[in-house]
């Protein structure tokens, strides 16, 4: 396949963790090739400060913006509303279609169990992850949430708080060491049972990989926000 007719992927911070394993990802992919001045698509899995330039660059160019970055605050949801005005535009704090599958599992479970299970989330990763819970972990928290109908702010707790738990409330619990890619567990903590939705990955691979799935996807769609979930078509 030559170049012009391959997929043209735009890469923020290519010199990161994320962006390197992209980098490889692209470069073995048939259909795609890197391309940072006439891309079809960007992907940003940078910096929360670097968001804005990421989306004014999209804008400019009216090609779609795939965002894997976390920890972003309210003013960075805005802006992401704002921008899916003219582009189309997909977010998730975890690019894994496994991960995205167990959000759907954990929302689907949260539905049919009573109030009585008490959720439980676990997550681990590498020692020089900055933010805590992850924002895989909240994403999950927020699927039990909505299963429950409730809101996952109001609704959130954290591990190391003593006391009992609120009734209702979803617990987070980090653990950092090591270079683990990322774990995550769900617990559904029942009378004498107990329901554990788990997922592992091995390697940042499995995020590059979902996030080339969802450029492949988001091209061609029209202005507005996405997830993984309606990549997979399960939104």
């Amino acid at each position: 396949m030559r170049i012009e007719e391959k997929l043209r992927i735009g890469l923020v911070a290519k010199g990161g963790r994320m962006g390197a394993a992209l980098a490889v990802e692209i470069e073995a992919a048939r259909d795609m090739a890197f391309c940072q001045d006439q891309a079809d698509v960007l992907i940003d899995f940078s910096a929360p400060a670097a968001l804005p330039a990421s989306l004014d660059r999209a804008r400019a160019a009216a090609i779609p913006l795939v965002i894997g970055t976390t920890g972003l605050n309210a003013l960075a949801d805005r802006r992401i509303a704002e921008a899916a005005d003219d582009i189309a535009v997909l977010q998730s704090a975890n690019m894994s279609l496994g991960v995205t599958l167990l959000a759907h599992l954990t929302q689907q479970a949260a539905a049919r169990l009573g109030a009585e299970w008490d959720v439980e989330i676990l997550e681990m990763h590498h020692a020089a992850k900055r933010d805590a819970p992850s924002g895989t972990a909240l994403l999950l928290g927020a699927s039990a949430a909505r299963g429950r109908g409730l809101d996952s702010a109001s609704s959130a707790t954290t591990a190391d708080r003593a006391g009992e738990r609120t009734p209702g409330a979803i617990g987070y619990a980090s653990l950092r060491g090591g270079t683990v890619a990322g774990d995550h567990d769900v617990i559904f903590a029942g009378p004498s049972e107990r329901l554990i939705l788990s997922h592992r990955a091995e390697s940042r691979a499995v995020f590059a990989r979902g996030a080339l799935a969802a450029a492949r996807w988001i091209v061609g769609q029209p202005p507005g926000r996405y997830t993984m979930a309606d990549v997979l078509g399960i939104a």
